[in-house]
């Protein structure tokens, strides 16, 4: 995709998910796995005042996914890299705190897994409604969704009135 050999189909299903809430994308940004490149982005956004970064790509245990190392390089406090969701088990969740000029806020980072490009429902689903109302989501949080956090990817899907993410 960096290159231009390879589709963008990440870009439509992210901008789709985040059109569903009263939401502005005010930057979109291409790199390879180039943890520093990232990194700066990430840190651009924030500063250009976004409250939310989406990063997809690069999210797996490969040696050349850099994503989670990037993200960890602006200084977030990672609460999870891992989540009992399926699909969406390499998800991360981090928040960095802006604390210069008159208002200080926290910054939402998404790491999302491939999956979300392709399968219907997933962790991003899930997480996605409560980072979008400032509802701090927590490592135990991401836990309790172990139960009940496999998508069965029913015939005809009744998400959220199913049992996916419903947790205990």
């Amino acid at each position: 995709m960096f290159y231009g050999r390879i589709q963008d189909t990440f870009t439509p299903v992210i901008r789709g998910k985040l059109s569903e809430f009263d939401t502005e994308v005010i930057d979109h940004v291409t790199w390879n796995d180039d943890d520093t490149k990232v990194t700066a982005s990430i840190l651009d956004m924030i500063q250009k005042g976004a409250d939310v970064v989406v990063c997809t790509g690069g999210m797996s245990v490969d040696p050349d996914d850099k994503t989670p190392l990037a993200i960890r390089n602006t200084g977030a406090d990672i609460v999870s890299y891992g989540a009992p969701v399926l699909p969406g088990a390499m998800f991360l969740l981090a928040y960095y705190q802006v604390r210069d000029g008159e208002h200080p806020r926290t910054v939402a980072i998404m790491g999302l897994p491939g999956c979300v490009m392709y399968a219907k429902r997933t962790i991003f689903d899930l997480v996605l409604p409560r980072i979008m109302a400032d509802d701090v989501v927590t490592a135990e949080d991401l836990a309790a969704l172990g139960q009940g956090g496999l998508c069965l990817n029913c015939p005809e899907c009744t998400f959220p009135n199913c049992g996916f993410g419903k947790g205990m």
